[in-house]
């Protein structure tokens, strides 16, 4: 009767784990985009008070500044450029001019297109494109701001959480205590694991970017550096103000060279850093590592290369399944 008991605790367990991730999908990118701010703005502080005699909220104060002072530089700086880069190109394909052997292809290509219908094509992609940017930049300004109340008010936050372990619904409380202890403490090894993956990444791609004589390596560093907090779409957003950048300095045999230098830096990060530094963080067989990546970008997408893991070792915990003492040792201090 006992194990019939577990054996229900434990389906309930992962129904209401499967639930609060299905109502939840919607708010993935605030949730994540907060806690990276606020982890990493968190260490940071911390790092720098224990170094320097200074108030916590004037250093966290300062290192919002500063992030908010990159975006903007980036903005005003590289967004024009984009969009001038865009203009050139367009012109440039303006003025292609065919062969008469190739005219007759080209127009028999046109006369099978529907103009209507792919114009319609085009703008949907555009708008949806657009609203995607939009939403974006919306939740990680919200994300931004979030971070940085939690992180200035990180004691308040603590002492009123924690009138919950003496209220009617302690039993409720401790028990999420407990496996959110854990699987945010798993989050932070994967971050951890992310962030040395990023430093990898901006290092590769600055020396390839500087060995091909690109301009502004410093402010191409630091897009690479922060993009490559977001998994697969992080890759692909840079590659765009790097492919034009490429297209202006020297043509398309520039563009192929950036593609086959992404191409080549992601194949290193996918298949050799990340299952690795995911390993010696989680202490998981690089093989596991390998099938949860999958299965977590299969069923949640490029945030499942982040999530996958430390959703694992949450379900390990559910089932007293210990991969090692080891792993225990991470505290995760937010």
């Amino acid at each position: 009767m006992e194990i019939n008991k577990n054996i229900v605790k434990k389906i309930s367990e992962f129904v209401l784990l499967a639930l609060i991730i299905y109502f939840m999908k919607d708010l993935f990118n605030l949730i994540l985009f907060t806690f990276l701010f606020s982890y990493i703005i968190y260490n940071l502080q911390k790092f720098i008070v224990n170094k320097i005699p200074v108030h916590k909220s004037i250093v966290t104060i300062f290192l919002y500044i500063i992030i908010i002072g990159l975006i903007s530089f980036f903005i005003c700086k590289y967004v024009p450029e984009i969009i001038k880069e865009i203009q050139i190109i367009f012109k440039e394909i303006s003025t292609i001019t065919f062969s008469d052997r190739w005219a007759v292809y080209v127009n028999s290509l046109i006369e099978k297109i529907d103009i209507a219908k792919s114009y319609d094509k085009f703008m949907n992609t555009i708008l949806s494109v657009g609203k995607n940017l939009v939403q974006g930049s919306l939740n990680v300004f919200i994300a931004l701001m979030l971070s940085m109340f939690f992180v200035l008010e990180k004691e308040k936050i603590v002492k009123f959480v924690h009138k919950f372990k003496i209220s009617k619904i302690s039993c409720v409380y401790n028990y999420f205590e407990y496996f959110g202890t854990n699987f945010l403490n798993s989050f932070a090894k994967v971050i951890q694991a992310q962030f040395l993956i990023a430093l990898a990444n901006t290092f590769l791609s600055v020396l390839f970017l500087w060995i091909m004589n690109f301009p502004q390596l410093m402010g191409l560093g630091s897009m690479i550096f922060i993009l490559s907090f977001i998994p697969v779409a992080g890759t692909v957003i840079s590659l765009i103000p790097l492919c034009l950048i490429a297209f202006n300095i020297g043509g398309l045999i520039k563009v192929v060279s950036v593609i086959i230098m992404i191409a080549l830096i992601h194949c290193l990060e996918s298949y050799i850093l990340n299952p690795k530094l995911m390993s010696d963080k989680t202490s998981l067989p690089i093989f596991f590592i390998f099938i949860i990546l999958i299965v977590g970008k299969h069923f949640m997408g490029v945030w499942g290369l982040l999530l996958g893991i430390p959703l694992f070792i949450f379900i390990l915990d559910i089932l007293d399944v210990k991969i090692s003492d080891e792993s225990k040792k991470v505290n995760l201090k937010l």
